[in-house]
């Protein structure tokens, strides 16, 4: 009798940590999505801004018109589409134009610092969320989250792939 306690002692211990266990991980897990879904109105935010920059350089005197009319385009354009690998192509494009229109002559100071600014700020933050979408797939492949659906019903979240390189910066206006 007293083999059978403690039989039994041992496995509600067991079970008692491996449901501590999955509770600490299926915690961690909501937590890591919480911090892709910020990092993800980081990247919106700052992608906003850049096509808000790039909209102020398109616009500012003393730019080539062809230019400004390319920058201007590319910069409207992410802004129209809701499929997020057309967007991604789109946000990449527009990231060429900006480097190809703030390195031109005559590109003025201060929207360039502007746009050049903003798209540093697009690269730091689509690194912060493809960090943390990398972290939260790591996390939740493990076998004991999939085999327990600790992860719930929450999607997997997908890296946001773009060309980022922000414009090299090109000192004072000519």
């Amino acid at each position: 009798m007293a083999d059978l306690i403690a039989v039994l002692t041992a496995v509600l211990a067991l079970l008692l940590l491996l449901s501590g266990y999955a509770s600490w991980r299926a915690s961690r897990l909501d937590r890591l999505h919480l911090r892709v879904e910020g990092a993800a109105a980081a990247l919106d935010a700052a992608l906003a801004r850049r096509a808000a920059a790039a909209l102020e350089l398109a616009a500012a005197p003393g730019l080539d018109p062809e230019a400004a009319a390319r920058l201007g385009d590319a910069a409207a354009a992410p802004l129209r589409i809701t499929d997020r690998r057309e967007r991604e192509l789109a946000e990449s494009a527009l990231s060429r134009v900006l480097r190809a229109t703030a390195a031109a002559p005559g590109a003025p100071a201060g929207p360039r610092a502007e746009a050049e600014a903003a798209a540093t700020r697009v690269y730091l933050a689509r690194r912060f969320y493809n960090d943390a979408v990398a972290t939260t797939r790591e996390a939740r492949a493990g076998r004991l989250v999939r085999a327990l659906r600790l992860a719930g019903r929450a999607p997997l979240p997908d890296f946001f792939e773009m060309d980022d390189r922000p414009p090299e910066s090109a000192g004072p206006a000519r």
